[in-house]
């Protein structure tokens, strides 16, 4: 599951489609404590979870962001819906509000699993089709251009 929190007020159900949707319905997962911010977002792909989604396992998030690759196919709806997800936060932070979130598998876990890090996702040099989530890592979202 993959969830979100953000400091902006902006009802982000107007970005949904039949690839994409966030909800304020919160799935449940332990692992939303580790979001920082009010404003807090479901996000769910075509199937109603967000399993088609891109995201990266544990064991291969040193792979990092990337365009999608011949040996590893993915869908191109999930790759269209990723994308978008992109698109989304990239708009809430260029708009000034921070964002950040969390990937984690909903196991009916009663407590937390230990996040496997906490990355700051630079959107200036991470594009919308490179990007993907890390599973059991949170996510916070700048854009800074970089200094000469």
């Amino acid at each position: 599951m993959t969830v979100l929190s953000t400091t902006c007020e902006a009802d982000l159900t107007t970005h949904n489609n039949e690839l994409v949707t966030f909800s304020k319905s919160l799935p449940g997962v332990p692992e939303e404590k580790y979001l920082a911010h009010p404003f807090k977002w479901f996000i769910g792909s075509k199937s109603g979870c967000s399993c088609e989604l891109r995201h990266l396992y544990v064991s291969s998030v040193e792979l990092g962001f990337g365009e999608p690759e011949d040996w590893f196919p993915e869908e191109a709806s999930d790759v269209e819906a990723t994308k978008q997800i992109a698109a989304t936060i990239r708009a809430l932070v260029k708009n000034g509000a921070e964002v950040d979130c969390v990937d984690a598998w909903a196991h009916e876990q009663k407590e937390a699993a230990p996040l496997g890090g906490d990355v700051v996702v630079n959107l200036s040099e991470v594009s919308d089709s490179t990007f993907r989530f890390f599973e059991m890592h949170r996510f916070s979202f700048v854009e800074k251009a970089c200094s000469p």
